[in-house]
């Protein structure tokens, strides 16, 4: 069975940092593309950033620059690094495959910046 479990999500001021960690079990991250989504209040789910199964990594143009997406293999684990946070980033945070597949959206890591 498949689980995505994230979590590392908090307040913070803007221009501070968060690193968040999607734990998988029941899956190889390293043989399958992840990526992470965020849904804001009102507004539909978007892509974030992902990585491919070769490492190739593509982001939003809003977090281009700020966000660094990676992962370990041996951790099993996917990791969202969040710099130079903005109001705006504020959301709930989910990750997925890439592309997105219907039935393994977790509860999601909610992040609140503050201005």
């Amino acid at each position: 069975q498949v689980q995505l479990v994230e979590s590392g999500g908090g307040l913070v001021q803007a221009g501070g940092s968060l690193r968040l960690s999607c734990a998988a079990s029941g899956i190889i991250t390293s043989i399958v593309g992840m990526g992470w989504y965020r849904q804001a209040p009102g507004q539909q789910r978007e892509l974030v950033a992902a990585i491919t199964r070769g490492g190739s990594t593509n982001y939003a143009d809003s977090v281009k620059g700020r966000f660094t997406i990676s992962r370990d293999n041996a951790k099993n684990t996917v990791y969202l690094q969040m710099n130079s946070l903005k109001p705006e980033d504020t959301a709930v945070y989910y990750c997925n495959f890439s592309p997105p597949r219907p039935g393994y959206w977790g509860q999601g890591t909610q992040v609140t910046v503050s201005s």
